[in-house]
């Protein structure tokens, strides 16, 4: 591996405009679990599949159901940032990275002084007022005591993320697309990229640097000019 690393340290002096593209196996090894592994949340037994749980029409028609897996699986207050973050934060002080994409939801980015990130599944962090909009914070929500959160006008609190069945923010998802077509560099990490449309996402990198780090292959390998199969915390305490 010290020959990608070295490879990769390489690729980063050489670019000016990184972005990174990260899904859960950025936070697993802050303790937050992924969805798909092995250990992962989809392949744990509830009374309904996790998939179903976190739809808009669960959400609307179970809602008190909702909120008890929410709250019990999805609550990343107690998390935090992990020495992947940490660098990426670093690369974007100085001059490096130019943006963050992430399918995360728990904030991590942000809290390690990421600036620019940009959220495709929402974050728990915003949760707003279905009937008045008032902005909640994550606090809020995950400590009330009632099964169902309610703000002062009596609408229930939804969190601003992305439910199965709802659309991405199109604000989001355009910036996101356009960090790519700027980018001269591309890293890809911590994602199988099966999900899509964020999957989606990577075709519209046309720079000069595509590098996938991955604990498992994933669809895209044979396009990327380098590939690193191993952990993201080993990978990054090494770049910087």
């Amino acid at each position: 591996m010290n020959n990608q690393i070295d490879e990769l340290k390489k690729l980063i002096d050489e670019s000016d405009n990184i972005v990174f593209f990260g899904g859960a196996g950025v936070s697993t090894e802050s303790g937050i679990p992924d969805f798909r592994s092995k250990d992962g949340l989809y392949n744990q037994h509830y009374k309904y599949p996790p998939e179903e749980i976190l739809s808009h029409s669960f959400f609307k028609n179970n809602t008190e159901e909702f909120f008890r897996f929410y709250k019990e699986k999805l609550n990343s207050l107690k998390y935090e940032p992990n020495i992947t973050h940490i660098k990426l934060a670093e690369l974007e002080k100085i001059g490096k990275l130019k943006a963050v994409i992430t399918q995360n939801i728990d904030g991590l980015h942000q809290k390690a002084g990421s600036e620019k990130v940009y959220e495709l599944h929402g974050s728990v962090l915003r949760n707003y007022c279905m009937k008045c909009n008032k902005f909640y914070d994550a606090e809020y929500v995950f400590e009330n005591k009632e099964h169902i959160p309610r703000c002062s006008c009596g609408g229930i609190i939804k969190p601003d993320v992305v439910l199965y069945e709802e659309g991405l923010d199109e604000n989001i998802l355009e910036n996101s697309i356009n960090a790519i077509q700027n980018a001269d560099m591309l890293i890809v990490a911590g994602t199988s990229l099966t999900v899509y449309p964020a999957s989606g996402l990577i075709n519209y990198f046309t720079g000069r640097n595509l590098v996938l780090i991955n604990k498992d292959s994933t669809p895209y390998d044979s396009r990327a000019d380098l590939v690193i199969n191993e952990s993201l915390g080993k990978v990054f305490s090494q770049i910087m």
